[in-house]
């Protein structure tokens, strides 16, 4: 009999098929703090990061946008005076409780007009070829379990001259922040994830998901394999995360 294919669930060695339903768990346990985490994780230092991202997508007036992963909506709202009253955007995430803790909270801020909302599958979109100017995905690839999947999907709805834009953690440059860096991650995090959120397993996961995604070349190895052109990357606060932009041509 064949041995089910694996992958790594942090640094835990899991069937493919298990994956996704475990990544599941932790969104859903994760969703109520998400935003909160993030601020006392990063130092507030991914909002910066986020606006950069958004700063210098390229997202004109009109242009239709799918935001994967989107979440809690943060890179959706820094879109929206871009794409204009003509534009839209469409905030897309496999995990339901984070959609709709979005939801809320873009209802809450009066952000209505020009978005919609979608509980998709990124290695299965369910959008027809060519329906997007930009695809964004801001720190959720690495939690997909196919990525050369989803990056061939991401490439089939964009419009030719659509661009990619992937913002992501990635391998740090600066070879002193690294030792740094390491304790933030592994003994710092969960023990924010359990104070705050009471969930520390969750948070390691977190930190242990970010080794195991593909550094800055391999990444854009990958993008460049699923079809996408002039692929080029960005490292911001020393390569800790790292914009990657390719087009569809």
């Amino acid at each position: 009999m064949n041995e089910p294919m694996t992958t790594h669930f942090g640094f835990r060695d899991v069937a493919e098929s298990d994956k996704a339903r475990l990544v599941g768990e932790v969104f859903t346990s994760v969703a109520r703090n998400y935003d909160i985490m993030n601020d006392l994780m990063s130092f507030g230092v991914h909002r910066l990061w986020k606006r950069h991202f958004v700063a210098t997508s390229g997202v004109r007036e009109g242009d239709h946008v799918l935001d994967l992963a989107g979440g809690t909506g943060d890179i959706a709202a820094l879109l929206l005076p871009r794409v204009g009253a003509s534009g839209r955007i469409v905030i897309a995430d496999i995990n339901g409780d984070m959609l709709r803790v979005g939801r809320e909270r873009l209802t809450d801020r009066g952000l209505l007009r020009g978005l919609d909302y979608s509980q998709v599958d990124a290695e299965a979109l369910p959008f027809p070829d060519q329906s997007f100017d930009c695809v964004t995905m801001a720190f959720g690839l690495r939690n997909v379990t196919r990525k050369e999947q989803a990056l061939a999907e991401i490439h089939r709805v964009l419009k030719v001259g659509g661009r990619a834009l992937v913002l992501e953690f990635s391998a740090v440059r600066e070879p002193l922040l690294k030792p740094i860096y390491d304790f933030h991650s592994f003994s710092i995090l969960p023990r924010i994830g359990r104070l705050i959120a009471g969930d520390e397993a969750s948070y390691r996961y977190l930190a242990e998901s970010i080794r195991k995604h593909p550094d800055q070349a391999t990444l854009k190895a990958m993008m460049e394999e699923a079809g996408l052109a002039r692929v080029d990357v960005r490292n911001l606060s020393a390569g800790i995360v790292a914009i990657h932009r390719g087009y569809r041509i």
